[in-house]
């Protein structure tokens, strides 16, 4: 869903209004420990009014055989909030501050303001860092 522009302007995925949501099913679980948040370099662009400004990074574990209807009832952990500051790098990374034993496959980005553009939000690229769960304690525990 959202690719690596390579900072190109315009290249990001715009969801309209000042507000809202975008949910991204990762390739496996991980215990989360950062995510980084990317809109396009100051250097390159000279109206950045599209890029998020107060977000909030959730995650939840959604099984294999669940739907979208199922998902809201699954218990969203808060992984971190922030304020994407545009006087910073353009890549702003965020410690993520639940308990390390949370497993998530499923990240929700929501944001509730831009930086003052009307019509449209852009998000350039979303990361979330982390670590696959160890398989060796559970093979201990099987013998």
């Amino acid at each position: 869903m959202i690719r690596p522009s390579f900072g190109e302007p315009g290249q990001c995925f715009p969801l309209k209004g000042r507000s809202g949501f975008i949910e991204i099913r990762l390739r496996t679980a991980i215990v989360p420990e950062a995510v980084t948040l990317e809109h396009v370099a100051k250097s390159v662009a000279y109206d950045r009014s599209s890029a998020p400004k107060h977000c909030r990074v959730s995650g939840w574990l959604q099984e294999q055989d669940s739907t979208d209807s199922e998902a809201g009832s699954k218990k969203m952990l808060l992984l971190t909030e922030f304020t994407y500051d545009l006087e910073k790098s353009h890549a702003q990374t965020f410690k993520v501050e639940t308990a390390a034993s949370n497993l998530v496959d499923t990240i929700r980005l929501d944001f509730t303001s831009n930086h003052g553009s009307a019509t449209h939000t852009c998000i350039y690229r979303l990361r979330v860092h982390g670590r696959e769960p160890s398989s060796v304690p559970m093979l201990e525990k099987q013998s």
